[in-house]
């Protein structure tokens, strides 16, 4: 495969295999890609000496592909032509695809100075670091992390234990592994390694299958609902309200008028849910409709949580909220709902020019992206009370909020019954970016032993449970509502309990472990040259 050590083919390939990852993940799922892609391009990286533009490439496929679909919300509504929107997009794909770079370039590092071993062996707990840093730098951008495509696999099942960061963590560890067996096999003499660490990289394998093998049936025996598991009725709401009819002054009120027909079946359900921002006006605003729900909720002994975008006057602030209407719980004589009441969440992570302009005094007036309606918003606190609703407790995340399972995880509380989030995917259309978005829904209850409630404007609606399964779900792109019964286990994960300290502790162990063994094996040939 001479054809190999031109550079320009080297390129390509490591763009078609950052590209082929799209293919891992929601709606595709062909999970495996993962494993293969991640594998080849190691390997890859351990046979070039052009280690950056290798890792940029394997970058710009992976997202270039994987979140294209921004460049639907870029195009449709962002009011600039063609030629700057793909810019655009090319902008945000090459920030992405610099982690990848950097991952690159500390492995081409070690690689020249102290040959195969460390690098492949040091390369899970780089990857680690690589995503961690993704996922907090300029409020972060965790999406299509390799351990979602995962969900529907046996290493999916580590979810509750080690959460979606430890499985992407084994999923490298997997892919080292088979790449140091690979060029082994390949060469013997070229790749030959220190027999601690040959033997170390065949034991890891086995180890993690057969760890991946055996442990769903721990899981899930302690998934077992029992008799102190609480069921509720939800009812959501799927208003499919076209993106170009929103925040139009004349169709406010049809808007409302839609939302509380389409409730009319679901009075007397525990709790109703309505989608992201689903009221069409400020709340200051909105008072003789919400008042109206308040009361109707409060007569059928139902909660109600709506999406609203809230105005504080005296603060001069934009807030995403949702708040929570009707019944609050069994006790109350009255309904409770005022302007300004505590029973609220604000969203906390902003999208970057959505919700708020990076850089605003100089990039706003540039083009009509830059000046969205309603994208100068304010965040809320990281850690927040649960929305109350007829005596039930729940985790709110708005949107990209379910993207940060470490946020969500904050706001667990023992009472906590459910986690909702709701999210307007108009914006992306027909694209694979709200199937992604269930995925990681899925994910976040696998992880905390929780069952998720995802409402959306117009798909994907529907609701997970506790396993990660989806248990009920809405056509896209259809009104309608949908029904079922959630139910709360009494059970907990250790993931909920422990967080990330669980993968980064194992990563620190393994880091410690390959080293000891480097280091005991340089020893023994220094005491083997001495004798």
């Amino acid at each position: 495969m001479r054809w190999l050590g031109n550079v320009s083919a080297q390129a390509i390939l490591s763009l078609c295999l950052g590209l082929s990852l799209t293919l891992a993940f929601a709606p595709f799922d062909y999970a495996y890609i993962s494993l293969f892609s991640l594998t080849a391009f190691l390997i890859l990286l351990m046979q070039t000496q052009h280690t950056k533009l290798i890792g940029f490439m394997f970058g710009f496929g992976w997202f270039g592909a994987g979140i294209s679909w921004v460049h639907v919300s870029i195009a449709e509504f962002g009011g600039v032509p063609l030629i700057v929107s793909l810019f655009l997009m090319g902008l945000l794909v090459s920030y992405l695809a610099l982690f990848v770079m950097l991952f690159s370039l500390i492995i081409h590092k070690l690689s020249s100075r102290y040959g195969y071993a460390l690098p492949l062996a040091t390369a899970p707990v780089l990857w680690l670091a690589m995503e961690t840093l993704r996922s907090v730098l300029f409020t972060g951008f965790p999406w299509l992390s390799l351990g979602y495509s995962q969900i529907n696999t046996v290493l999916g099942q580590f979810a509750p234990i080690i959460g979606e960061t430890g499985i992407t963590t084994l999923l490298v560890i997997l892919a080292s592994c088979g790449a140091y067996i690979i060029l082994l096999a390949r060469s013997k003499t070229a790749y030959k390694l220190p027999p601690l660490i040959k033997y170390s990289a065949y034991s890891t394998l086995i180890i993690v299958f057969f760890s991946a093998w055996f442990a769903p049936h721990f899981i899930l025996n302690d998934r077992i609902n029992t008799a102190q598991d609480k069921s509720f009725s939800v009812g959501i709401v799927q208003g499919n309200i076209e993106q170009s009819m929103r925040w139009v002054p004349e169709l406010d009120q049809p808007i409302m008028d839609k939302y509380l027909k389409l409730t009319d079946t679901l009075w007397q359900n525990d709790v109703v849910i309505w989608p992201e921002a689903a009221v069409p006006k400020l709340e200051s605003e909105a008072q003789p409709f919400l008042h109206q729900i308040d009361a109707q909720a409060y007569a059928t002994n139902t909660g109600l949580i709506t999406g609203i975008v809230n105005y504080d006057f005296g603060r001069d602030l934009i807030l995403n909220q949702l708040i929570t209407l009707g019944r609050k719980n069994a006790n109350l004589d009255q309904p409770q709902y005022h302007y300004g009441h505590n029973n609220r969440f604000a969203k906390h992570h902003l999208l970057p020019i959505g919700e708020f302009i990076p850089l605003e005094n100089w990039l706003r007036g540039l083009a009509p992206i830059f000046d969205l309606p309603m994208s100068s918003f304010t965040r809320g606190a990281y850690v927040q009370e649960n929305l109350q609703a007829n005596g039930l407790w729940f985790v709110p995340a708005i949107c990209f909020e379910i993207v940060f399972p470490r946020q969500i995880r904050a706001n667990i509380t023992p009472q906590s019954n459910a986690i909702i989030t709701v999210s307007n995917d108009a914006w992306f259309g027909d694209s694979h970016g709200p199937h992604q978005h269930m995925q990681i829904a899925q994910m976040r209850a696998l992880e905390f032993g929780l069952p998720v409630i995802r409402v959306t404007n117009n798909g994907i609606t529907g609701m997970i449970n506790h396993h990660g399964q989806i248990q009920s779900r809405l056509p896209q792109f259809t009104e309608g509502v949908l029904v079922d019964t959630v139910t709360t286990p009494t059970s907990t994960t250790l993931y909920r309990q422990y967080g990330d300290t669980i993968p980064f502790g194992v990563a620190l162990l393994w880091m410690l472990l390959i080293l000891g063994l480097y280091f005991l094996q340089l020893q023994l040939q220094s005491n083997k040259r001495i004798s």
